[in-house]
């Protein structure tokens, strides 16, 4: 979860000011962090307080959080969702599925538990099975991350279960990736990056170097690698120091039942 946290706050100057180079400051005056950031926020928020996790207790989290952070990026339609009495899920497939559902693949203890959950918190706003299935492919590869499994291993199952095409390199997408929000144009993208990366930095300067949605494509990325790969002390310093101190409140609740779970 600091994984995508730390992905997004960096990301979040390349946004719209997309770099192809993985020469570029990790942060700057302008970085802070986004709905990406805010709504995994409300997810962990949501496990955290939640023990028998109802839809209607994750859609209180999202809203109540969001709501609190309303200028942090959110889509035309998630930020019509976010003020409805009654919200319903519109039938997208926009990567928000996939940026905001890491908590679900370290909270859990199985696959079954990982692909239920994490179908869940798609399912409130982006029940196209796209969003569905791009929230299910990250926090799998958050889970088998944490369950000390290969790249080789997370590879085959992310492939044979969801059918991405994990076989192109960052190199090859890099020249002509262009700006996309959908699940299928950026969660496998975001996948590859961890898969080629040698450290928590490198994956998330990899991610970034595409263009594209950077900031959500950071925190996909960085949400897994963070489970394979020690994040640096003054990484880990500098995100705390951009985020509110009720944000790393809910932080450290979730970090704190991981700890309880075991």
């Amino acid at each position: 979860m600091l994984g995508a946290i730390i992905g997004d706050i960096v990301g979040s100057v390349y946004e719209f000011h997309n770099t192809k180079s993985m020469n570029f400051e990790l942060f700057t005056p302008w970085s802070r962090f986004t709905d990406d950031s805010v709504m995994t926020l409300a997810v962990a928020k949501w496990l955290v307080e939640d023990e028998t996790h109802t839809i209607h207790y994750l859609i209180y989290c999202m809203q109540e959080l969001g709501n609190r952070y309303p200028n942090a990026g959110y889509g035309g339609n998630f930020r019509t969702w976010l003020r409805e009495d009654n919200p319903q899920p519109y039938n997208s497939w926009g990567n928000g599925a996939g940026m905001r559902v890491s908590p679900v693949g370290l909270y859990a203890k199985n696959l079954d538990e990982v692909l239920a959950l994490a179908a869940l918190t798609a399912s409130v706003s982006h029940n196209h099975p796209e969003g569905v299935k791009g929230a299910q492919a990250i926090a799998a590869c958050v889970f088998l991350c944490k369950e000390g499994k290969s790249k080789q291993e997370i590879k085959e199952y992310i492939e044979q279960t969801f059918d991405y095409n994990l076989n192109r390199t960052i190199a090859v997408i890099r020249p002509r990736y262009e700006f996309d929000v959908s699940c299928q144009g950026s969660v496998p993208e975001a996948i590859i990056a961890f898969l080629e990366g040698n450290s928590f930095e490198e994956v998330i300067r990899l991610a970034i170097s595409l263009g594209g949605d950077s900031d959500t494509i950071g925190a996909m990325a960085g949400s897994i690698a963070a489970c394979m790969y020690p994040i640096p002390d003054e990484i880990v310093n500098r995100c705390n120091t951009i985020l509110t101190e009720d944000l790393k409140e809910i932080k450290d609740k979730f970090i704190e039942l991981l700890k309880e779970r075991g």
